[in-house]
């Protein structure tokens, strides 16, 4: 299952309302560290399929839900669980601190 794109109209349905955790990546285009996670956060979503599901948010596109949030610096990881933040990680990381940061959380 690969990562899944939500915007700011689909958040609350995608994220909030979500029977399984979801790690939502705010991320922007132009962002370096932000493109250098992507293809691990890929992978991740296919290999945790059915257990967590990985989500993009786009910064530029959505600003109501990345102001919401208080995104101020990209790129930034929440974990959501049962419609509330319950984690966070901010910036690039390996694929294996990624992996081992959604697992200790989901």
């Amino acid at each position: 299952m690969a990562t899944v794109k939500v915007t700011d109209a689909s958040f609350a349905q995608d994220v909030l309302q979500s029977s399984e955790p979801v790690v939502v990546d705010f991320w922007a285009e132009w962002c370096g560290p932000c493109r250098m996670i992507g293809p691990a956060l890929e992978e991740i979503s296919d290999e945790m399929a059915g257990k967590v599901k990985i989500a993009k948010l786009n910064v530029d596109e959505n600003p109501q839900v990345s102001s919401q949030f208080g995104i101020r610096s990209i790129p930034a990881l929440m974990m959501f669980k049962g419609g509330k933040v319950v984690a966070q990680k901010i910036g690039a990381a390996p694929k294996g601190d990624l992996a081992r940061w959604i697992q200790a959380s989901a």
